[in-house]
């Protein structure tokens, strides 16, 4: 009987095992969990509700959301998508909701539903699953079968290795050992650490739409659209997270200190405004600047605002001076603000980087440099932005992987 070793006891392990298992009940299957528990990320994504995956279901759209790995999961949602994974949990008897902004979780809200769901699907289908198993190093002989050392003395043997440990140094390490390239790991999705005192006393307020960029170089950059936060330490939201993984590897390079543009007021043209605040200043001369806005943004942001255009709370707005002007024009459409350093994303801590993905066949997931050896999930160098991508691309890899082995392709 051929055998699976499955390294990582995570969204990827399981979910590439059972596809194994199921379409193939004569492969023998283990997974090793160098850990206490089986799906520790499964239990913590979307505050414990498990954001499981994303409503799009266009392939051409969905490669939209991944700053790494593009390209080859282009092909890859061609044969297993978001449908299909809801409809894989819809058979294990997990319905999913979609809320307003695409995401989708469990109707229960509660990621133990997809645990035990999980759970249940690798009983069902006599998988070993093993935790504790720390795997020191994997050995291919000169016939193909490989040779799995773990800590504490046990060998095991493999016709098939699939290798999901996620982001973790070790499967980077086990890669390397078999002949593979690592791009350099590197923190996505984070927010920013910005002191500022236009940010100071603001935590807490949002806009629902803004642009930032930062500058890659005299003539790239990078721009994001989206809800922006100020939080105690700086700046937080969906833009600011999207323009972390997007620039990853450009902030890294500058270890985390760039300037970042801010657009507070996307929808209004900077002339169009620098008109409106104009006949705003002749229609309400008498009216205080920072009590009286002439556009929508929270109150507190506002006057902050205004007080970096050096306008005193007392100012009428007959007083406005050019300068002044000036200034506020600058503030409401381009503020520039020194990224100082960057936070994590809740505990959803996401990387690019790992296995290059050019040693890689995406049809099947297998090794183009190691035959019998697959990848599935974050080994690989791909990282999405946040809401529900990660888990689907490790969902779509470990199930084209899954298939792969079952059928004996090679």
């Amino acid at each position: 009987m051929a055998r699976l070793i499955v390294v990582g006891g995570g969204a990827a392990g399981f979910f590439g095992a059972i596809a194994a298992a199921r379409t193939n009940p004569k492969l023998e299957v283990i997974i090793l969990e160098a850990g206490k528990t089986f799906l520790s990320k499964v239990k913590i994504s979307g505050g414990g509700r498990c954001n499981v995956t994303h409503h799009c279901f266009d392939p051409v759209e969905l490669v939209k959301a991944y700053p790494r790995g593009q390209r080859e999961l282009r092909g890859a949602f061609s044969q297993f998508q978001p449908q299909d994974m809801i409809a894989w949990l819809k058979a294990e008897g997990v319905k999913l909701k979609t809320e307003a902004d695409g995401r989708m979780f469990p109707v229960t809200d509660d990621s133990e539903t997809i645990i035990r769901a999980f759970l249940a699907a690798a009983t069902t289908a006599k998988i070993q699953c093993r935790t504790g198993a720390v795997v020191q190093s994997i050995i291919q002989d000169e016939t193909g079968q490989f040779q799995v050392n773990l800590k504490g003395g046990d060998r095991l043997f493999a016709d098939f290795i699939l290798l999901a440990t996620g982001s973790h140094p070790s499967g980077h390490r086990l890669a390397a050992t078999l002949g593979h390239k690592i791009i350099p790991p590197q923190p996505s999705l984070f927010t920013f650490q910005i002191n500022d005192p236009r940010l100071q006393g603001l935590a807490g307020v949002s806009v629902p739409k803004a642009i930032v960029s930062i500058k890659l170089d005299a003539k790239k950059k990078l721009v994001q659209t989206g809800p922006l936060l100020i939080t105690h330490w700086g700046l937080s939201g969906p833009a600011v997270l999207k323009l972390s993984a997007w620039g990853a590897r450009t902030l890294a390079e500058h270890r985390y200190t760039m300037l970042l543009t801010v657009n507070w007021l996307p929808d209004i043209n900077p002339e169009t405004l620098r008109q409106d605040i104009q006949t705003f200043k002749t229609q309400h001369p008498k009216k205080k600047i920072t009590t009286l806005a002439p556009v929508d943004l929270p109150k507190r942001l506002w006057q902050s605002l205004t007080q970096a255009a050096g306008i005193s709370p007392d100012q009428n707005w007959a007083d406005l001076a050019k300068k002044q002007l000036n200034i506020l024009c600058q503030e409401l459409t381009q503020g520039q603000y020194n990224i100082q350093g960057k936070g994590i994303f809740k505990e959803e801590f996401v990387t690019c980087g790992g296995v290059s993905l050019k040693e890689v066949n995406f049809k099947t997931l297998e090794s183009r440099r190691c035959p019998g050896l697959f990848f599935a999930g974050e080994v690989l160098d791909i990282d999405g932005i946040t809401g529900g991508f990660n888990f689907q691309s490790a969902w779509t890899t470990s199930w084209l992987a899954g298939q792969a082995i079952a059928q004996n392709i090679h």
